[in-house]
């Protein structure tokens, strides 16, 4: 039986700014280090590897995003163009108090919308998907009412 989703992992190439991106978000850094040995490889399938890491923390504490940087081996494909209904990992979905004050920090630092709009889910949600640092693809959901 699963007890928890942990987390989900991004590679990037600018752990930093990834790190203050997520900040931005409001995710905590919860550590930041290497991985590296024999024991990774083993775990992942890519042999011998040094990885930095970056753990970031929702702030309700229940889930996780795990930052990578490859230094060995190669990063060997690049999904950060992909469109969203490319197969594979599409976006991470965040829940937000305020969309839009969310949005022009986050445009700040970078993040472009995917559309040209936040659209409106009939009296549930406001909705928009963004690329973030390095394009990757979040979503913010406003729960409206």
């Amino acid at each position: 039986m699963t007890l928890r989703m942990d987390n989900v992992g991004i590679v990037v190439e600018d752990l930093e700014g990834a790190i203050e991106f997520f900040r931005e978000l409001g995710l905590e850094l919860q550590g930041q280090g290497m991985i590296e040995g024999e024991w990774a490889g083993r775990v992942t399938g890519l042999g011998d590897q040094r990885v930095e890491v970056a753990m970031m923390r929702t702030p309700d504490g229940h889930s996780s995003i795990e930052l990578s940087r490859f230094l060995e081996p190669a990063v060997v494909a690049d999904h950060r163009t992909a469109p969203v209904n490319a197969l594979g990992y599409l976006r991470v979905m965040f829940a937000v108090d305020d969309i839009d004050d969310t949005l022009a920090r986050l445009e700040a630092r970078g993040a472009e919308l995917v559309s040209a709009e936040v659209v409106r889910y009939e009296d549930a949600y406001r909705l928009c998907y963004l690329r973030g640092p390095e394009g990757i693809l979040i979503g913010l959901a406003q729960e409206l009412g």
